[in-house]
């Protein structure tokens, strides 16, 4: 059964340490938990899920100049199909996608030197949608900053270990819609998908279908728990622990009703080293810098353009 974890006892002092070692509980066992008392605002999580509902609803013509193909720092639309299953050779996913980064100026320093994925957002002309997203992604950094200094206790790492790796970090916010599809039943894609950073943070619109498979093998679903985050293990955080943490293998049930989730991706700064931690055995992972981990995987996740369809 999956664990409800009390963000409260960590961040109040009231027992940080138990906090700590439930979460690593969870992460060492299915690589999953839910995260309640977390302290972003209720109005905050619906108007995510409404203004994400209000893109989607636009027309196709209104969105195509958003595409995220154009895009060489992971922000935009994917449309129906852009997205695949299982890497590379993966299925196309019957699904869209908006993905948002940190929000940046033009005139940035990191923008004007090109750092990987170090660029500027695009918008669509709806209303609040750019007011709304920024104010969530500035929520979800603070609760992912926060989760990792109970991570830090639970492995046993000095204070404030993590924190120069999540100073600039490479987080993104992906809102998603999957329409119902009258032909399909069972699983979206049979092929387990793995997220690619340390900690990723799931908002649902109330339409069950996401399942994590357990290390029997077995597939169970997550209950949609009313003012709950879902927290899911990544490659890096597992590549981290040397294995201890588990990503978790997780895949969604094609809806009965159109869902719409938001999911935010806790990845480290670009040019943090991901390298298995010491004292947690023999190395299982080669060390990688964080950017070019995402580059490599987003590489497997996205269909190029068309001929033709370049800018």
């Amino acid at each position: 059964m999956i664990q409800i974890l009390d963000y409260h006892d960590l961040i109040s002092g009231k027992d940080p340490g138990g906090f700590s070692a439930k979460l690593g509980q969870a992460c060492r066992s299915e690589g999953v938990f839910q995260l309640k008392e977390h302290g972003i605002p209720r109005g905050l999580l619906r108007d995510v899920i409404d203004a994400a509902q209000e893109f989607f609803a636009l027309p196709e013509d209104d969105k195509a100049p958003l595409d995220i193909r154009h895009s060489d720092c992971n922000r935009g639309w994917a449309g129906m199909g852009v997205e695949r299953s299982g890497g590379q050779d993966g299925l196309p996913l019957r699904k869209e996608s908006f993905s948002i980064g940190l929000d940046l100026r033009p005139d940035d320093p990191r923008v004007l030197a090109g750092e990987p994925f170090r660029g500027l957002n695009v918008w669509p002309d709806c209303d609040q949608f750019r007011d709304v997203m920024r104010d969530y992604y500035k929520e979800m950094l603070g609760l992912g900053r926060g989760l990792m200094r109970a991570v830090e206790s639970d492995l046993d790492l000095p204070k404030d270990f993590f924190k120069p790796h999540f100073s600039d970090p490479l987080a993104t916010l992906r809102l998603s819609h999957t329409p119902v599809d009258p032909w399909a039943e069972g699983p979206v894609t049979e092929v387990p998908q793995f997220d690619y950073g340390a900690l990723t943070f799931v908002l649902s619109d109330g339409v069950a279908g996401l399942q994590v498979q357990n290390r029997a093998g077995r597939w169970y679903d997550i209950p949609d728990t009313p003012d709950t985050l879902t927290v899911l293990v990544g490659e890096e955080l597992m590549r981290w622990s040397n294995d201890l943490y588990r990503a978790a293998p997780h895949r969604m049930l094609s809806p009965s009703k159109p869902r719409t989730l938001a999911a935010f991706y806790f990845d480290p700064n670009p040019e943090s080293l991901i390298a298995p931690l010491p004292g947690l055995g023999a190395p299982q992972y080669p060390p990688v810098r964080a950017a070019d981990y995402l580059r490599v995987r987003l590489e497997q996740t996205y269909l190029p353009l068309a001929s033709g369809q370049g800018r």
